[in-house]
């Protein structure tokens, strides 16, 4: 490629990055709907990392609380 067309190239790609003046209106309703977007993957992260952490804890106690007794030690009968 030349110099000529790099610069070119270059030049095209910046001036697609000028942002324009949006001619919009964004009311208090899309406010709410970003926040409640956040919320909700938050949440889901939350969640997911709560589970992750609680099941394989819930089941060594599920675990520890199956295994059975030892049974009892013979005591010495000498009287």
């Amino acid at each position: 490629m030349t110099l000529h067309r790099i610069s070119a190239l270059t030049g095209a790609i910046l001036l697609t990055m000028i942002p324009a003046i949006a001619q919009a209106y964004s009311g208090p309703g899309i406010g709410l709907g970003a926040i409640g977007v956040v919320l909700g993957i938050v949440g889901s992260v939350f969640l997911m990392t709560v589970s992750l952490v609680w099941y394989p804890v819930k089941r060594l106690i599920r675990g520890l609380r199956r295994r059975p007794a030892p049974p009892p030690r013979p005591r010495d009968s000498k009287a």
